[in-house]
């Protein structure tokens, strides 16, 4: 016999180095984990759309094809979103569409025929490309939405991105097109998008931030640095020094994470478990030129001068202190990694070596049933993780995955829809999770019990 101690750390700590399914006898992991560590049983959701502990709901606060103010639909592929506050009832979700020009025909007529001397980049005929983001206004004391319009247009894929500390949100272009792909202009750029924004906002790509296949982006709040990830097998995780905190457009410095005294580290641990588990590294930063990489080879580049590897860096989010990020496909078995960094206290300053910050993979999983594919992720009131899965296989079934500070998963919600779940938040009071169906697009607000979890 175990103690209840012995049980709760075995699941919080062995949740991912190998533990055998017969370790419990027939008790799996997985049901170890969500019996133990977890809100209770998923209810099945009359409407066949989410899955949530009992306790709990969700309403459908926006939707595609919903007339928005402006006179536009709501456009398809909801994927990352961020929460910010406006007043103390009001927040702004601010949400991206992960869209491309092949995407047009199936848009609302209104998306079709958009033309606006606001769009960033446009078709032959003067229409915008439909890639940007859109907001919602919601009153979160009275749970309803007041208003929702498009507030960036003529982009092309807006993957993820991250909220700032002074009130914006960084959406990001997932891809490296440019004129050679028929287009007017090159993509691949960062673009700020402030949450006080009444309709559509002029464009602006943030250029030093690098041209690559952005993903998301995380700010700390004390020193304006800005941590991004990209979503390639052979991906870097990079950061940027702003010449003015809070001011992106004033330029700054792009470099990438690099293992100290260990030049071109994997962190993938494909072939071989390079970097164990729980396992803290030092970490330096590589200086990068020509951050608009014309030929797509920032990560190449950044990896011959000594920058560690990453697999397909996805959703990045900021703690306490420290911030965490998913690599969807990390791990022996490829089914996804969570990885931590904690800054150094000289954090960008020339004195950071003396006490450089470390990273270390939180998360690597073995059970495609416990962990599969991570992606956008948020840190709750009560600093678990609350990661999107993001799998598509024959059989679609994914996940919102919570993770205890000690690393033990469960299962928080299950998505009865062939699409994946994107662009999980919190609002400020810590009282409801905002989350996107990716497509077609829909935008939940979930409240319940959070003080209840049984940990």
């Amino acid at each position: 016999m175990i103690s209840r101690r012995q049980f709760l750390l075995s699941a919080g700590t062995l949740a991912f180095i190998g533990l055998s399914r017969s370790a419990f006898g027939k008790v799996t992991l997985a049901n170890l984990t969500d019996s133990v560590l977890a809100y209770g049983s998923l209810i099945p959701d009359s409407n066949k759309l989410l899955d949530l502990p009992a306790g709990f709901s969700y309403r459908v606060i926006s939707q595609l094809g919903d007339k928005m103010d402006d006179g536009l639909s709501v456009p398809d592929k909801a994927d990352g979103m961020g929460c910010i506050a406006l007043d103390n009832e009001r927040v702004a979700l601010v949400r991206n569409h992960e869209l491309s020009p092949k995407n047009i025909k199936q848009a609302a007529t209104s998306i079709k025929l958009h033309k606006t001397p606001l769009a960033y980049d446009i078709f032959n005929d003067g229409v915008a490309l439909p890639g940007g983001t859109s907001h919602i206004i919601y009153n979160i004391k009275e749970h309803k939405k007041e208003q929702e319009f498009l507030s960036l247009c003529g982009t092309i894929r807006n993957c993820s991105g991250g909220i700032t500390p002074w009130g914006s949100w960084l959406t990001c272009e997932e891809t490296v097109a440019d004129q050679a792909d028929g287009l007017g202009k090159s993509h691949g750029y960062i673009f700020e998008v402030p949450a006080t924004a009444k309709g559509l906002v002029k464009p602006e790509p943030l250029v030093a931030m690098g041209r690559f296949n952005h993903e998301a982006a995380a700010v700390d709040p004390h020193t304006g640095i800005v941590y991004l990830t990209e979503d390639r097998g052979d991906s870097l995780f990079y950061r940027f020094i702003p010449n003015v905190l809070g001011k992106l457009s004033k330029g700054g410095k792009l470099q990438a994470m690099a293992i100290k005294s260990t030049p071109q580290f994997d962190t993938r641990n494909w072939s071989e478990a390079i970097m164990p588990l729980h396992t803290s590294f030092d970490v330096e930063w590589v200086d990068l030129d020509e951050p608009q990489s014309p030929k797509d080879d920032l990560r190449v580049r950044g990896h011959n001068q000594g920058a560690a590897l990453f697999a397909r860096g996805e959703g990045v989010h900021w703690g306490n202190k420290e911030l965490y990020f998913c690599c969807t496909n990390g791990g022996k078995k490829q089914l996804g990694q969570v990885m931590k960094y904690q800054p150094s206290e000289f954090e960008g300053k020339e004195n950071e070596s003396s006490s450089p910050g470390t990273m270390q993979l939180f998360v690597e999983s073995e059970d495609e049933s416990l962990f599969n594919f991570g992606d956008n992720l948020t840190v709750a009131p009560n600093g678990h993780l609350i990661v999107c899965e993001d799998q598509y296989t024959d059989v679609v079934d994914n996940h919102l995955r919570g993770v205890t500070p000690s690393g033990g998963v469960y299962t928080f919600a299950r998505l009865n829809a062939q699409t994946e779940l994107a662009g999980a938040c919190f609002s400020p009071d810590g009282k409801t999770l905002f989350v996107n169906v990716y497509s077609p697009t829909k935008t939940l607000a979930i409240t319940g019990p959070w003080d209840s979890f049984k940990g």
